[in-house]
């Protein structure tokens, strides 16, 4: 078995006083292991887990992961937060989360923080995908059991009160979604209440199965950070226009043109960055994937790991609440249409073409995200290598090393360009908008 404490730390004697989670009252103590000394994987299981469903479960659009992961990485922070006295509760913090939201822990005992993370992850994994199959739902339950079994040698006392404790912080979180009326949207991704609109430039339904406008009413989502949907809005599109020469033209025939002499090299790259649902735990999982490797690699402590985690999850989830609010307001054609219309009706891209409006990229607002706040937490210039789609075979998922965070945020976003996707304008302010929602999440008082 792996270790699971990174120190002899209780060998010692040392006593270590951590701050309660009681944002009105001020700093109280409680006596119990940091949970600085525990190694993070724990996390590390339950993130594949998540991988897993975040892929499998029918009706998880990108939106929805995104919703998801949001979910998972505040509940999991909020659960571990009493073993990290340095750190402050997002309660009252966040929109819409009140302080009151979870409940503290007991002054004066001791917990086991993977114990308490364990059954509080068993607890909001199954409720946001609450439709996962009877196999994965098993899935959720054998986890939580294996890692109790894990630690058969614990105290009683301590073992029985940190399942007890997440298992509060799990269902107060799930509560707390089940408040959001999005929380059963993976059944809904195609409202029939929505009608696009009809002006020239419009976006409308493409090719090859003409679905209606995928969450069209998301924008309206439960946002973590409120100056992160308007606030973020960016400038118009480029003109609609069908006159050579205008700039609405050369960028739909740059799209044309790059398709139609695509490299092998950026063929690659268009296939790597796909993240089709269903097929794959779409780009918000993607993201995830990243930052669970990052932290692998930095032999990341827990407390590390929910601190990264629940920073990723605000920004993935309002990072898709902003590019719908841009994808909506705008209501933009995309390439396939605007091309077979005006100059060439017999064009083929590498890649089907999402059901919903092209501006602004949602590749490019979520992972500048992603890499704003990684480049926080790990600094610029960070190497690392993506191994997200190893196993597959119907691509080249060969590894791909990248040398800073936004070196591979510029990739997915140009990844747009290759599959004839998005417009340049399209993936350009997407980057721009998503490092504005990522530097918003920096601003959050964590310490």
């Amino acid at each position: 078995m792996k270790k699971i404490l990174k120190s002899l730390f209780f060998l010692f004697g040392t006593t270590l006083f951590l701050i309660s989670c009681d944002p009105t009252n001020g700093p109280e103590q409680i006596t119990t292991p940091n949970a600085s000394v525990y190694s993070s994987d724990l996390v590390y299981d339950w993130g594949n887990l998540i991988l897993i469903l975040s892929r499998d479960t029918p009706g998880f659009s990108p939106p929805v992961v995104a919703r998801a992961m949001g979910y998972i990485g505040i509940g999991l922070y909020e659960s571990v937060l009493p073993g990290m006295p340095e750190y402050k509760t997002l309660q009252g913090q966040l929109s819409a989360f009140p302080v009151g939201t979870v409940p503290q822990a007991t002054i004066g005992e001791q917990y086991n923080w993977d114990l308490v993370a364990n059954s509080a992850l068993a607890r909001i994994v199954a409720n946001v995908f609450p439709n996962a199959s009877g196999e994965n739902k098993a899935a959720i339950s054998q986890m939580e059991a294996d890692w109790i079994e894990k630690y058969t040698s614990e105290e009683l006392a301590i073992k029985e009160r940190s399942i007890a404790y997440g298992s509060l912080v799990g269902e107060a979180m799930a509560d707390f979604a089940d408040s959001d009326t999005y929380q059963e949207a993976y059944a809904n991704n195609f409202p029939s209440t929505y009608t696009p609109p009809t002006t020239p430039g419009s976006w409308e339904p493409t090719l090859p199965d003409y679905n209606p406008a995928l969450q069209p009413y998301w924008k309206d989502a439960r946002i973590w950070l409120t100056e992160n949907r308007e606030g973020t809005l960016p400038v118009p599109p480029p003109p609609f226009s069908t006159e050579s020469g205008s700039q609405f033209f050369e960028e739909a025939n740059e799209v044309y043109h790059v398709v139609n002499n695509l490299t092998p090299a950026q063929k690659t790259i268009a296939d790597f960055w796909s993240d089709d649902p269903q097929r794959t735990s779409t780009p918000g999982g993607h993201s995830f994937s990243i930052a669970l490797s990052v932290l692998k690699k930095e032999q990341a402590s827990l407390e590390l790991t929910v601190v990264t985690l629940a920073k990723l999850g605000i920004a993935i989830n309002d990072a898709f609440i902003s590019c719908w609010n841009a994808k909506y307001t705008y209501n933009l054609i995309r390439p396939i249409t605007y091309v077979h219309r005006y100059i060439d009706d017999t064009w083929t891209i590498p890649l089907n073409t999402p059901p919903f409006p092209e501006y602004s990229s949602g590749h490019s607002v979520q992972s500048s995200a992603t890499a704003q706040v990684l480049t926080d937490i790990f600094g610029e210039n960070y190497g690392f290598t993506d191994n997200m789609h190893v196993s597959r075979g119907d691509i080249d998922g060969s590894p791909r090393s990248y040398n800073s965070f936004f070196e591979f945020a510029n990739e997915a976003a140009m990844s747009r360009l290759y599959g004839g996707i998005h417009f340049r304008a399209g993936i350009e302010v997407g980057l721009t908008q998503g490092i504005e929602v990522g530097k918003n999440v920096g601003k959050i008082k964590f310490k």
